[in-house]
């Protein structure tokens, strides 16, 4: 009985101990897409242009180091990897060049902030490298623990749900630390963000790093990484290359790619926009711009829950289309709101309905991947990381032409971008999730189940990761 009760209890504190390792990616992640922006070209005042081709240079470093770090980490093979875990002696470098660059980021210039913005953009850029290496070394390396830690597929799935539920934390802590400094420490209840407000995102910052420093901690001296590299090697060694090559043949990968680039432009956009749209736009005061990404987020989480409760007739197409027109209705309401009771009351529901329906389409998109996948999982991080790869990029040159286009625009600029980008590439995303093909795989039958095809509800172990990259 003893016996069990210490298994019980080093069970639990494993899994705890794993879940908040991801804690510190998450809060600059959150701060990073929602407020990258608004900082800088609200508070810093660099130009619309300026401020999006600083984000581009973030996004484009993130696309590159994910498949760098991926390679790199499957191969590291040194005394102190073998000593302390390959994976966890990446995540640890992760963290150090996170924590040693993101501060600087939402700071003023440190002893150059009455230089040219031009100047200022390679001080900042060079923050923004490291900080985007270092970030995806925390997140492929803690991704990449999970088999590390377990080849149980229970113990796997409640790796994963305990990820979520600490992701889940992680945003929901941002918005409100935001909304409590801008709230309490407003001049007025009318006041917008302003060169005035640095102060109040250098504590947020401080406030939601600390946080993380103290989980990372925590992580590293409660998980042990397990040493199974032999058996992945072999795998590897078995299928790989040949799965990569064929994939890459298939007509259909490009359309499942293109469907989630898509989708993520709606998610990552919307979050990205939505804060600048509700400042000069609607003239909504500064709290606004935590409290309505807050209700977008209880939208998307809204969306997880309804998706475990959805009729088993619901095929991947039928969840799209739902998510999809959730979605457009927002955008096609941006379109038409304008009086004082939308600015007040109904610009909560247009981000619920944004937040609900962005998840659906994100879950469904990466369900329809999981799909593609099939049993080839030999071939898994290559194809994840193909889409991943496409949809940083896409993001990143959106944005950056969007921002392009901003300085002297009118008020109503943000909105408009908002209804057509988003909503066409909803739109887009639609249309070729609606003409996807039945997957048909070439693993033997014994291997693959195909009803996988046209399931209706997405299992919990894809279900749970995809609610992550959500985040």
């Amino acid at each position: 009985m003893d016996t069990e009760f210490i298994h019980i209890s080093t069970s639990l504190r494993l899994q705890l101990g794993y879940g908040i390792g991801h804690v510190l990616n998450d809060v600059c992640a959150s701060l990073w897409f929602t407020y990258f922006l608004v900082f800088f070209h609200l508070v810093l005042e660099f130009s619309a242009s300026q401020s999006g081709n600083l984000m581009l240079i973030g996004q484009v470093m993130d696309a590159v180091s994910t498949p760098f770090v991926g390679y790199h980490s499957d191969h590291t093979d040194n005394r102190f990897s073998i000593k302390y875990g390959k994976r966890k002696l990446w995540h640890l470098f992760g963290t150090a060049c996170v924590l040693a660059s993101f501060p600087f980021i939402f700071t003023e210039c440190i002893g150059c902030s009455s230089t040219h913005k031009w100047a200022q953009m390679y001080y900042y850029a060079a923050f923004i490298v490291i900080f985007q290496i270092g970030w995806a070394a925390v997140q492929i390396s803690h991704l990449s623990l999970i088999p590390e830690l377990s080849e149980d597929d229970h113990t796997r799935t409640h790796l994963t749900a305990i990820r979520y539920g600490f992701t889940v934390f992680s945003n929901l802590f941002v918005y409100i630390i935001t909304w409590i400094i801008l709230h309490l420490t407003g001049e007025c209840d009318k006041h917008q963000v302003g060169p005035s407000d640095a102060w109040k995102f250098r504590h947020v910052v401080y406030i939601v790093l600390g946080l993380g420093t103290l989980t990372s901690i925590i992580f590293h001296l409660s998980v042990t990484e397990k040493n199974n590299y032999q058996r992945q090697e072999l795998l590897l060694a078995e299928g790989e290359s040949g799965a990569h090559y064929e994939f890459l043949q298939k007509p259909v990968m490009y359309q499942v790619a293109g469907v989630y680039m898509c989708t993520r432009l709606v998610v990552n956009i919307s979050q990205v926009l939505i804060p600048l749209y509700l400042h000069r736009t609607l003239g909504l005061a500064a709290r606004a711009l935590a409290v309505v990404p807050l209700a977008l987020y209880l939208g998307s989480l809204a969306a997880a829950g309804v998706q475990r409760l959805a009729p088993r007739s619901f095929t991947r197409k039928l969840n799209y289309l739902t998510g999809a027109a959730c979605a457009i209705a927002g955008f096609v309401w941006i379109y038409l709101g304008s009086d004082d009771d939308y600015k007040v009351y109904f610009i909560y529901v247009v981000a619920v309905l944004i937040g609900f329906g962005g998840a659906v389409m994100l879950v469904t998109s990466l369900a329809l991947t999981a799909d593609l996948v099939g049993a080839r999982t030999e071939a898994s991080a290559f194809v994840y990381g193909l889409m991943s790869f496409t949809d940083k990029l896409a993001c990143g040159i959106a944005i950056a032409i969007i921002q392009a286009y901003a300085d002297g625009a009118p008020a109503a600029y943000y909105g408009t971008v908002l209804v057509w980008v988003c909503g066409v590439a909803a739109i887009i995303g639609l249309v070729l999730t609606l003409l996807l093909p039945r997957f048909r795989f070439d693993a033997p039958s014994s291997t693959v189940d195909s009803s996988i095809n046209n399931s209706d509800v997405i299992s919990e172990e894809q279900q749970l990761p995809a609610a992550i990259e959500s985040i």
